[in-house]
């Protein structure tokens, strides 16, 4: 008996040294943790069960029967996050460099299962320099296997992606099906094909950070959605992150003790639009004086800028947020916007969390650019997301909400169910000096007949009361009731009940 406790101690031991001393000590001098470490600063101290710890690879080509080491570079098992259970994979730089075998696959899909079984978050922490070439398509196969869990996943459980390291070839289509992908500055990158490779093929000298790394991702291809200063603040941001999240499809947001009231009054939201019509102003001032606490999580700030997408509370229970920024391109919606506010709100749909809108809207942003590339599509894809939401749907239009843009904003017409304007909200097909100069073309060098009838329209027009005639705005509010009235109209909405027709699932303009 004693011997084999003195074998399992030493299985345990070269299993948690994983590649070696050196190779550890190689990656904290870039200024990265281990895989174990990631995992022990991210889980609740003593809650981390591992599985899988003796596992090794079955390849006996190129040498490599002669090199096997227990864990075969991946650390799997499960934990807790401020007490609410999480299925975890910590990828292992030091053990062939994190690439993945079928072997390595296996127990990443093995917890995978578990968690949907169970109902609890599954997050990986990548770090792998891809595919083990020497295994071949076995590799391929355990990237696949994976993919198809990931599917599987969508929808019924968070899923989440911190990248850690490297993350490059087919490495990179795990993390884009989880539905949100982290990242740390100068240390991770994620591209199909490496700089090297689009030298040979295309001759651009490009650097694989300029290619693939953090700032690339989280402003320019939207594929990331925040970036970190280090490995530490990545995960504790990710702690304080999950904790937005419901467990699972099942499961309503998770509430979390407030002292903030929900008749709070924000004396100051009633400057806060300028007189001038063109003038811009901070959205971001309105959503966080009306969620709880002033917390706000933002999801990627620095891409399509001209919308704002993240987490709140109100009295406790997290909401979604999406609101037109005013302080980028006059809130226009264009292409990048809708695709990042669409996979926002069916993420938030998926997980019933409720949605809430803030509108300030001119239109879809005009322009040959936008045409070419597909804004017809694109926006759509916004309007499918908000018309195919059943979760609770608040709207408060704030000042513009203008043509088609008005009805993709969470409109009364697809399904919102409290939608409230301030006095200021102007709701109309148009601008009142474009709309003028459309019905009297005739007396367009008249620009004092111009004039009057400009004033004449936004009269008419440009106000919320006629939508509010028409039932299409619920209530006209004042600024400094906005939490309140929001929270009223979240509590009446807790039991909501919607079905949309069955089906095997829809057809997205993708």
């Amino acid at each position: 008996m004693q011997n084999i406790i003195q074998r399992l101690d030493a299985k345990r031991e070269a299993a948690r040294l994983g590649g070696g001393q050196a190779r550890i000590d190689k990656q904290h001098a870039k200024g990265k943790l281990t895989a174990r470490e990631r995992i022990e600063l991210f889980l609740d101290a003593g809650s981390f069960e591992e599985w899988d710890m003796f596992v090794e690879h079955r390849c006996v080509d190129f040498g490599m029967a002669d090199q096997k080491i227990p864990g075969d570079g991946v650390v799997t098992g499960y934990g807790t996050v401020c007490g609410r259970l999480v299925f975890v994979y910590s990828q292992d730089f030091t053990v062939f460099g994190g690439s993945l075998s079928a072997a390595h696959a296996s127990k990443i899909c093995k917890i995978m299962d578990h968690a949907i079984k169970v109902g609890a978050p599954v997050v990986g922490l990548n770090d792998s320099g891809g595919a083990r070439i020497q295994e071949g398509v076995d590799a391929l196969a355990g990237y696949a296997d994976v993919f198809q869990r990931n599917v599987m996943a969508s929808g019924v459980i968070p899923q989440i992606s911190m990248i850690m390291g490297p993350c490059a070839g087919g490495a990179v289509y795990s993390p884009a099906m989880t539905d949100f992908i982290f990242m740390i500055k100068n240390t991770s990158y994620m591209f199909v094909t490496g700089p090297d490779v689009v030298k040979t093929v295309t001759h651009e000298e490009v650097s694989a950070e300029e290619l693939g790394g953090a700032a690339t991702h989280t402003s320019r291809s939207g594929v990331a959605d925040l970036a970190f200063e280090n490995g530490v603040e990545g995960l504790l941001m990710l702690r304080r992150f999950l904790n937005f999240l419901p467990s699972n499809n099942r499961e309503k947001p998770p509430v979390w003790p407030c002292n903030d009231p929900a008749e709070r009054i924000e004396k100051s939201l009633d400057s806060l639009i300028p007189a001038d019509p063109n003038k811009p102003y901070d959205i971001k001032e309105l959503i966080f004086k009306v969620v709880d606490e002033h917390d706000f999580f933002e999801l990627q700030p620095d891409f399509a800028a001209n919308i704002i997408t993240g987490f709140g509370r109100m009295q406790g229970s997290t909401v979604g947020i999406v609101a037109n920024q005013p302080m980028v391109l006059a809130g226009c919606l264009d292409i990048a916007s809708s695709r990042k506010a669409a996979r926002f709100v069916r993420f938030c749909d998926a997980f019933n969390i409720p949605i809430i809108t803030f509108v300030d809207v001119p239109g879809f942003l005009p322009g040959t650019s936008q045409e070419y590339a597909g804004i017809i599509k694109h926006g759509a894809k916004l309007l499918y997301a908000y018309a195919e939401a059943t979760v609770p749907k608040v709207t408060l239009i704030t000042r513009k909400a203008y043509g088609g843009a008005y009805d993709v904003m969470s409109s009364k017409h697809l399904r919102g169910d409290v939608n409230f304007a301030w006095p200021t909200a102007e709701i109309a097909v148009m601008g009142p000096k474009g709309a003028v100069e459309i019905i009297f073309r005739a007396d367009s060098n008249d620009q004092e007949i111009i004039k009057q009838r400009t004033e004449e329209y936004s009269a008419r027009f440009a106000t919320p009361f006629v939508a509010g005639s028409r039932g299409f705005i619920d209530d006209v509010i004042m600024p400094h009731n906005t939490r309140t009235r929001i929270c009223r109209s979240l509590a009446m909405l807790r039991d909501k009940q919607l079905e949309n027709p069955w089906r095997k699932h829809g057809n997205i303009p993708l």
